[in-house]
């Protein structure tokens, strides 16, 4: 069953004829994902993981949907090389954007679903969302990642990368990427992350 947060959410963007979107950030370090496998007896699989450096990949999501259409994944992601004096997340202004180019890819209103990260609650993003009037807000109860089908594409794409080795912070965002492609074609599978979460598609997309 939806929180109230999302069924609050839900009436919103129905009133509106807005799309409601769930907002979540995600990372994959070097080392990959580890899971067991078959492999001749006496013979331990290995995965051989890069030492060059120990970078790792930020995502930004975003899963929307509009009454009578399919879900939509967008997504934004951010190399991190662990050089001196760079940002080690998105930013406010990272966010807004993101959501300005979701709101023009949309056309229409957004109703965005997200938790209190930091950057989430700031004084700046209060401000940068206030002069967005297509723009409303609902947040999540504290720990909630069964509500957020955007939990669900996370862990979708981490099986994917499950022993696979990375050569490279740019080769990781490459696989990153790919997997996240694969979930953009499959409109059943961002369907079940949203039923997944209590939410029901009204009406049914054609």
């Amino acid at each position: 069953m939806a929180s109230p947060a999302v069924a609050v959410g839900k009436r919103l963007a129905a009133a509106q004829g807005a799309g409601i979107c769930f907002q979540d950030e995600a990372g994959q370090v070097m080392r990959p994902p580890v899971a067991k496998t078959w492999a001749r007896r006496g013979h331990t699989p290995v995965v051989e993981v890069s030492g060059k450096g120990s970078g790792r990949v930020s995502i930004a999501g975003l899963v929307c949907l509009k009454p009578g259409h399919r879900g939509r994944l967008m997504w934004r992601t951010r190399l991190h090389r662990n050089r001196k004096g760079e940002r080690g997340s998105f930013s406010e202004d990272d966010y807004i954007a993101f959501l300005d180019q979701a709101h023009q890819r949309l056309r229409a209103p957004i109703v965005l679903i997200w938790d209190n990260l930091n950057t989430h609650v700031s004084v700046r993003i209060r401000e940068l969302i206030t002069a967005r009037r297509w723009l409303t807000v609902i947040r999540l109860p504290a720990y909630a990642p069964d509500l957020n089908p955007a939990e669900g594409v996370w862990r979708w794409m981490k099986r994917g990368l499950t022993n696979t080795a990375a050569r490279g912070v740019d080769h990781l965002a490459d696989l990153v990427k790919r997997r996240l492609r694969a979930c953009q074609q499959q409109t059943d599978l961002l369907a079940g992350f949203f039923a997944g979460t209590g939410m029901t598609l009204d009406p049914e997309p054609p």
